[in-house]
């Protein structure tokens, strides 16, 4: 998902993806080592987890954004002929893929800031809240809130949006969702499948709230689909082939390589790698790359893991009142008053 947002994102003034001499893309590769610069330098050590084969249940999901992909592509091609800019950029983004090479050259890269990444057999999602439960990262980040029906114990939200965005990252820990649920890890995940997730579509008229409720009511899912199909005058219908039992099992036995025999190691960075590679290859500034390396040399070996309070800005859970900002207020007031009367006389 990060090289899609930097494929998207990095860009130069005339909106076209950042080129090396040769044509090639680098928007990625500038993408990746800049953030994750900023993010070693805030004291987190990160992993990166690359996605494998689709599971067969996501080929509805593909379909679709194929079909996206396919409109926006078209619209791109009526905007070329209208000279509309602005949609031109706006369409030519919404066709991004990332491709194989494209993926190699990031593992490439990382290997040479000495950076670890896992090869998922599947969903990275996965991968990533196995490696959480397993204790071996302190959580999964991502966007995809199905990382939570991978039994993640702690997702981070929004730790990879840009620093311009200013959204507080948000982070969700598993148990006090159950508790504040009520609700057993296997209902939960019946509850995510029930609204929508990458495998089933939702059942249409069915939102959160009633979701939750008809739960309670039914126990589980099958308890729920088989009530419906009892009750042809229930204004709820199952879409046709709704594979839920698949998805909860695609959720509950993922394809994943167990973390017991991944050893996830920073190691100090290869700098004339990145020289040959960045500067001579891809064409980055020398300076750049080389402080960046330094960076990377510093902070991986004095940093510790680092508390995530240190990455972002820490949103206070009350609100200061009225009373106590008048209070403050005038006591500025009054000391600046006596500040100036000592310097008259």
């Amino acid at each position: 998902m990060s090289l899609y947002q930097f494929l998207i994102a990095v860009r130069q003034q005339d909106g076209q993806q950042l080129m090396a001499e040769t044509g090639e893309t680098t928007s990625h590769l500038m993408g990746m080592f800049y953030r994750t610069l900023r993010i070693i330098d805030n004291g987190i050590k990160p992993v990166y987890i690359f996605d494998g084969h689709p599971p067969h249940l996501k080929s509805g999901e593909l379909a679709k954004r194929y079909v996206r992909r396919e409109e926006a592509n078209k619209a791109m091609e009526d905007a070329k002929e209208t000279g509309d800019t602005a949609e031109l950029d706006k369409f030519s983004r919404r066709t991004v893929r990332v491709t194989k090479e494209q993926n190699d050259e990031a593992k490439k890269l990382l290997r040479l800031m000495g950076i670890p990444y896992v090869d998922a057999p599947c969903e990275a999602e996965a991968q990533c809240a196995a490696l959480a439960k397993a204790g071996k990262v302190y959580a999964a980040a991502s966007e995809d809130m199905d990382t939570l029906c991978f039994a993640a114990p702690i997702l981070l939200r929004h730790l990879t949006f840009s620093e311009q965005r200013k959204l507080p990252i948000t982070e969700v820990k598993l148990t006090e969702t159950l508790e504040g649920l009520d609700m057993p890890m296997e209902q939960f995940i019946d509850l995510c499948i029930l609204l929508g997730c990458d495998y089933c579509e939702p059942v249409k008229g069915i939102g959160p709230a009633t979701a939750v409720k008809l739960l309670r009511e039914h126990k589980d899912l099958d308890g729920l689909v088989k009530y419906i199909k009892d009750h042809p005058e229930s204004r709820y219908k199952i879409p046709e082939n709704w594979p839920y039992q698949d998805a909860r099992e695609l959720f509950l036995n993922p394809e994943i390589v167990d973390p017991a025999t991944l050893d996830l190691r920073w190691e100090e960075p290869d700098v004339e790698g990145l020289v040959d590679y960045l500067v001579k290859e891809k064409g980055f500034s020398e300076d750049r790359v080389r402080n960046g390396a330094s960076r990377l040399m510093k902070n991986l070996k004095t940093a510790q893991q680092g508390r995530l309070d240190g990455f972002f800005k820490v949103l206070p859970k009350e609100k200061t009142n009225t009373g106590d900002k008048r209070k403050q207020a005038d006591k500025a007031a009054d000391k600046t008053k006596k500040v100036k009367i000592s310097k008259k006389k």
